[in-house]
């Protein structure tokens, strides 16, 4: 008996110390991707900076100031969205289980993208939003379906449009949302919700955080996250997440 235990116990200090060793490496491996990411801001800013010190003209330095100042929201977004990309490696995030209303959810998310929204002229169609309710972090699966709007809206011409749809039945609630924009190719299809992953057509202000972001969080909600798309036919994200554990 006392042998068993031992082993037990030995078992379980190896599991343990597995473990640490992992959060070590995930830890060492998001602060140098938060390194990474912020260099090229950080560059840009000292330039602006030494340029700012031989004394410009007025129009020149408010457009210097206004580059500064893109480069410092770039920066803040990175930093953001890559410690929750740290807390969810880390599992620190526990996920709820709640009813939530799907309509809410949507208007929420158009609403933090309203500015982009109307810069391009885009127009939003909703279908099948009434009376539908999720199960699960309405919070976390807002800042999902925003990432995965902004892709949307990032690859869509002016003047374009985003539709959102919703089925719910009891067993489980799905989004689509979809674009008549440029699309995706097939190649890069298999490795879009890769971390810092970009593909052909991504903008230069793009830096592949926001649809792994998405993934992980549907994952964590033990959902699931798929893309459709072809050069030419738009996108199409499909949303699921399951009703059974409450």
């Amino acid at each position: 008996i006392l042998k068993n235990e031992i082993y037990k116990m030995t078992v379980m200090v190896k599991e343990q110390a597995e473990r640490l060793k992992g959060d070590k490496i995930r830890l060492a491996d998001s602060l140098a991707d938060i390194s990474h990411q912020l260099k090229t801001p950080l560059t840009s800013l000292i330039v602006l900076s030494d340029l700012l010190e031989d004394d410009p003209a007025e129009e020149v330095k408010k457009e210097f100031l206004s580059r500064m100042r893109s480069q410092l929201v770039r920066m803040e977004w990175l930093t953001t969205s890559l410690l929750k990309l740290s807390r969810l490696d880390a599992g620190t995030v526990s996920m709820k289980k709640e009813p939530a209303k799907i309509k809410e959810l949507v208007e929420r998310a158009i609403q933090a993208l309203s500015i982009p929204l109307e810069l391009k002229r885009l127009q939003v169609e909703r279908a099948g939003l009434e009376g539908a309710v999720m199960i699960g972090d309405f919070n976390w699966t807002l800042e999902a379906l925003i990432n995965i709007l902004k892709n949307h809206i990032e690859h869509t011409q002016e003047g374009g449009w985003i539709r959102i749809t919703c089925t719910d039945n009891p067993i489980f609630t799905q989004i689509v949302t979809a674009d008549n924009g440029e699309g995706i190719d097939r190649q890069d299809l298999p490795y879009i919700f890769n971390r810092f992953y970009r593909g052909k057509n991504a903008s230069q202000e793009s830096v592949g955080i926001g649809l792994a972001m998405a993934y992980e969080i549907i994952k964590q909600q033990d959902g699931d996250i798929t893309v459709r798309s072809a050069p030419g036919e738009g996108t199409q994200f499909t949303i699921t997440l399951y009703k059974q554990r409450i």
